[in-house]
């Protein structure tokens, strides 16, 4: 291994020497605690950890980072104190996740640190989120994000490398090729001769290096990074090198040809990088001996601060709360309280249909946050599928409103890597269908990380959902229930152009992501008052809708206009009606309140029955409201299938059909 110090003093190689060295002897010594039982899972980095030392090395230390299982070295690089990563490591109320994350699944803002999820993918996008940021700011800086030979099989690769190079975005994306993911080799995941020839098939540069040598990933990464910020171009680099355990200890390597150890023990990256800075008068053997004994004496001291732990009680109020990032009040917004009948607004209102009434809200949110960013496919010139930004680009520009590949999944990471940065962002799904091929970076990222370390995720998701429009069933489903599930997310569903402008004003102004479903069925056919003004109706809180005695009707989106029609239509029957409008977190308040007034309810949803939110509520009303019903909970869903295509079908589809049927039922019990 030939090493190259080019400008770098005695100083510098011999800093470089203990940021190489520290991580291994942490190592070293977790692999022991192993053993002992004192930690109860590891991801040994052995072996190529001067590829996250160098690459650390290589940025300036207010440039992000996107580290994976085996990057030990990134955090020991960013000066982050081993006592507080052992707690990490033990899951410590004390350390970095209060005991909610493993290992390396955790971040930092402090050191610029966005931790992984175990899908590894995701952690590319994020970084041309942050990087997209850094552009929008004229900041020179890059971001970085590590993927293993295994990871670029995976979408998210493909998806996330596309953007960056479609959006010409300072990334520098590291493959950390060690031969195997888990135990699969190399000849079974790709059939290019190596990785970085994929950097062509996206039209950007790439190189490959030795992984093992200190001085050269650090010199490539730095020459990259100042490639990256003068050119605004991605780049990617494939590291070359071998881990010396197993995927996780408890795999082992009997899978790896031993042959292999023998080979690669040879290009240690510290015994090789020791004996050059011995062989060139750098430092000495005794020198040597005195670093290694300074870190082991630091290592016993920093454990014995980290054994420092208090035992973990649990605190269910806690828990819940650290679910969603605080919500502050945004100042210059009116409030508007239109839960009860009858409610009239004090604001100047004019007439709106549905469709209108979120547009103004996306344009008068645009005008108060210059930090908010519009994504989504074909949103610029052409407007977005039902026109919704139609001239939008010409006010705001590209550069906020962005039209995006087809890759759902790269653009809600990269919505995440702004929030990183300070910024806000809505995405656009072209149909609310098509969630499902984002679906990971939503559940998995936007939801669960604000609970993992505290990093908010200011991300709205617009969803054009619903049938009866006769699209069939990849443009008409309701599947506002796959979200209602995943703790982090809320998920909000207006059935009014009132609603819709005042809702979606607080979900961008709520820094957890938000779900926000608007039912393409009632974008034209709604009209409504809706005030000029910038306004919010608040997240979580339903609205009574009308006031009836003998049964109630529990809905929302389309289903609230046909409890309305149905109630106008049989004057006979008193009809109460609760319009949820957030479905995340349920208003049981409001809930309850429908089951007094009537004692009969009836939950009404245009979802298909099984695995609707209907179930849940009726399963509340039932353990909480037994004592004040005098029927059973009935619910009014569609059918089981997916939504056809032909419309009689799919009149009979929808749940509206058997309305009558269900309403006569229940009066009737």
């Amino acid at each position: 291994m030939t090493f190259d110090r080019k400008s770098l003093s005695n100083e510098e190689l011999i800093r470089f020497y203990r940021s190489l060295l520290w991580p291994r002897m942490i190592e070293e010594k977790m692999l022991v605690l192993l053993r002992q039982g004192k930690i109860s899972k590891w991801f040994s980095g052995i072996g190529q950890e001067a590829i996250a030392v160098g690459a650390t090395l290589a940025l300036a230390d207010d440039e992000w980072i996107m580290p994976l299982h085996r990057n030990l070295g990134v955090f020991t690089a960013r000066n982050m104190p081993l006592h507080k990563l052992f707690m990490q490591w033990q899951g410590a109320k004390e350390g970095y996740s209060k005991g909610r994350e493993r290992s390396f699944h955790f971040g930092s803002r402090e050191h610029h640190i966005c931790g992984m999820i175990s899908h590894l993918g995701p952690q590319l996008a994020i970084a041309d989120g942050v990087a997209l940021a850094y552009k929008l700011k004229k900041e020179n800086k890059v971001s970085l994000a590590f993927t293993g030979e295994g990871g670029t099989s995976e979408g998210d690769f493909h998806e996330a490398l596309n953007v960056a190079a479609v959006w010409d975005l300072p990334v520098i994306v590291v493959i950390e090729n060690n031969g195997y993911g888990l135990s699969t080799p190399v000849n079974e995941q790709y059939r290019c001769i190596s990785l970085v020839d994929k950097a062509r098939g996206y039209g950007i540069e790439g190189v490959m290096i030795d992984g093992n040598n200190l001085l050269s990933v650090y010199d490539t990464i730095k020459g990259v990074r100042e490639y990256c910020i003068k050119n605004h171009k991605p780049y990617l680099i494939e590291c070359m090198t071998f881990r010396m355990r197993g995927h996780e200890e408890a795999s082992g390597t009997k899978y790896i040809p031993q042959e292999l150890f023998k080979i690669w023990e040879l290009k240690d990256p510290i015994k090789s990088y020791e004996d050059y800075l011995i062989s060139a008068g750098v430092v000495d053997e005794m020198q040597v001996t005195a670093i290694r004994n300074e870190f082991r004496d630091k290592i016993e001291e920093e454990l014995a601060i980290g054994f420092q732990t208090n035992n973990i009680a649990p605190d269910a109020e806690e828990e819940l709360e650290d679910v969603y990032a605080v919500r502050r009040q945004t100042s210059g917004v009116s409030i508007i309280d239109n839960s009860k009948p009858f409610h009239a607004s004090r604001l100047t209102s004019h007439e709106k249909r549905l469709i209108d009434a979120i547009s103004e809200a996306l344009k008068q949110s645009m005008e108060r946050h210059p930090n908010l960013i519009l994504m989504g496919q074909d949103i610029a010139e052409y407007g977005g599928a039902f026109k919704i930004t139609e001239g939008f680009v010409q006010e705001f520009g590209k550069k906020r409103v962005r039209n995006t590949p087809l890759c759902e999944s790269a653009i809600v990471g990269a919505a995440l890597g702004l929030s990183l940065e300070g910024y806000k962002s809505i995405v656009e799904m072209q149909f609310a269908d098509f969630v499902s091929v984002g679906f990971n970076q939503v559940v998995n990222n936007l939801a669960k990380i604000h609970y993992r370390w505290e990093q908010h995720a200011d991300v709205v998701i617009r969803m054009p959902t619903g049938g009866g429009v006769g699209a069939g069933p990849f443009h008409s489903q309701s599947n506002e229930a796959w979200f209602t599930k995943v703790p982090g997310l809320k998920v909000v569903y207006p059935s009014t152009p009132v609603d819709a402008k005042g809702l979606l004003i607080a979900a961008i102004n709520d820094p957890n992501p938000v779900m926000y479903f608007e039912h393409k069925a009632l974008y034209r056919s709604v009209s409504g008052p809706v005030p000029e003004d910038y306004y919010e109706i608040e997240i979580g809180k339903a609205r009574h809708v009308r006031e009836g005695d003998e049964i109630s009707i529990i809905t929302y989106g389309s289903g609230v206009h046909w409890a309305e029609d149905y109630a106008a239509e049989h004057p006979e029957i008193s009809i109460d009606i609760v319009d949820l409008r957030t479905l995340t977190p349920l208003d049981y308040l409001s809930i309850r309140e429908a089951v007094q007034r009537s004692g009969r309810v009836l939950i009404l949803h245009e979802d298909t029955l099984i695995g609707g939110i209907g179930g849940e509520i009726a399963a509340w009303i039932a353990e909480n409201c037994f004592a004040i019903l005098d029927a059973p909970v009935m619910r009014c869903a569609s059918l089981d299938t997916p939504v056809p295509f032909n419309i009689e079908l799919e009149k009979n589809f929808l749940a509206r059909s058997r309305l009558d049927e269900t309403v006569q039922r229940l009066v009737n019990y």
